[in-house]
């Protein structure tokens, strides 16, 4: 696999990953049974939404996407814990959207987890992945977060 069709396939898993942990987060969705409905029917496969027209999902590296979603699942006492500090005063995780929480736990699971990945990479990829559901604000944000994450998790 070329690295831009490898680089292509793991944003396609990252943005999916976010997806996979907001719909456990919101309907409690069983892993087994949420990552078994994403390899079916989500990876690579038609939108079927009247929004995103004939658009398809990207073919994604479904390994990648299975380690983010059981990764972030199994450490995420510790990745909140990570989070939590990082919010201004009088912010907590529970405070912040939904979809936007989900973004930070899978970078910062990357960040604390995934050693092959360089920070630089993984920070402007969720960066990316939160400019799909938020404005550009939004994204400075997860910026902010992730790289402050960074420094303590990947110092030294």
């Amino acid at each position: 696999m070329s690295q831009p069709a490898r680089s292509r396939a793991r944003s396609a898993a990252r943005l999916a990953a976010v997806q996979a942990l907001y719909q456990h987060e919101m309907e409690g969705t069983p892993l087994a049974r949420l990552l078994d409905e994403f390899h079916q029917h989500r990876l690579g496969r038609a939108i079927d939404d009247e929004a995103f027209g004939d658009a398809a999902y990207a073919e994604a590296e479904v390994p990648f996407f299975d380690d983010i979603v059981r990764g972030v699942a199994a450490r995420r006492a510790e990745i909140d814990a990570l989070l939590g500090p990082r919010l201004a005063a009088g912010w907590s995780l529970a405070r912040l959207d939904k979809t936007m929480l989900q973004v930070l736990r899978a970078g910062t699971y990357e960040l604390i987890a995934r050693a092959d990945v360089p920070v630089a990479v993984a920070i402007s990829e969720y960066v990316d992945v939160a400019k799909a559901f938020f404005d550009d604000g939004q994204a400075k944000f997860v910026n902010g977060i992730l790289d402050a994450v960074a420094r303590q998790a990947r110092s030294g």
